[in-house]
């Protein structure tokens, strides 16, 4: 709620967070998502947190959007941001940047799309983990992107909308359709621009069962 927060106040709210809690199982991952919380997470007040609670702070999630803030946080924590037993693990938001997360000792993705199109994230980033740097996995990596811009169209209202769109294509359950206010559903004609962007992507659904006819329609 509150804006133009200091990183002395931030850090004094997790400070207070672990202070609190008092348990020693504890792990935080912080949440750097300017375009929504507009308070961000900086690379002094991760620091400063590790320095005083090493166990407790267990990695973030980069919502920003922006690779090169990604890397500033992989650059900075780079002894730390690989498997051991002191790890901060560092997650993108969009797996638009997932190999080069990994390339560069990041986690892995949380991403909004990973709800309708897990297998794909999943395997590059099962590839990503187990062969070396020299394997070209740009064409994965490519893919990936293909499908996450189509979510991300602004002809859209929004990516939840038009991901409850999909499932609702290819579920052929239009409650799944729906969307809480403030959000909007996606129009009749929306709904059509979709169901014909991601069959031109070739994209699908594991498991949903046979849609082709629904996406001609």
């Amino acid at each position: 709620y509150y804006k133009n927060i200091t990183e002395e106040g931030l850090y004094g709210y997790f400070n207070e967070v672990v202070q609190r809690v008092a348990d020693a199982r504890l792990k935080i991952y912080l949440y750097h998502i300017p375009p929504v919380a507009i308070v961000g997470i900086t690379p002094r007040l991760v620091e400063r947190l590790l320095r005083a609670y090493p166990d407790a702070i267990a990695g973030m999630k980069d919502s920003s959007g922006d690779w090169n803030n990604t890397k500033i946080f992989l650059d900075a924590f780079a002894e730390i941001a690989r498997p051991g037993p002191r790890r901060f693990d560092v997650f993108v938001g969009s797996e638009s940047f997932l190999l080069a997360n990994m390339r560069n000792g990041g986690a892995g993705t949380i991403s909004a799309t990973a709800n309708v199109n897990p297998a794909a994230i999943y395997e590059l980033f099962t590839v990503a983990s187990a062969v070396s740097a020299g394997v070209d996995l740009k064409p994965q990596q490519d893919r990936l992107n293909l499908v996450r811009e189509v979510f991300s169209n602004t002809k859209f209202p929004s990516m939840i909308a038009a991901l409850k769109q999909t499932i609702s294509i290819y579920a052929k359950d239009p409650e799944w359709a729906r969307v809480r206010p403030p959000l909007l559903a996606l129009t009749v004609r929306e709904a059509k621009l979709l169901a014909a962007e991601l069959k031109a992507v070739g994209f699908a659904m594991n498991r949903m069962g046979d849609t082709d006819q629904e996406l001609r329609k």
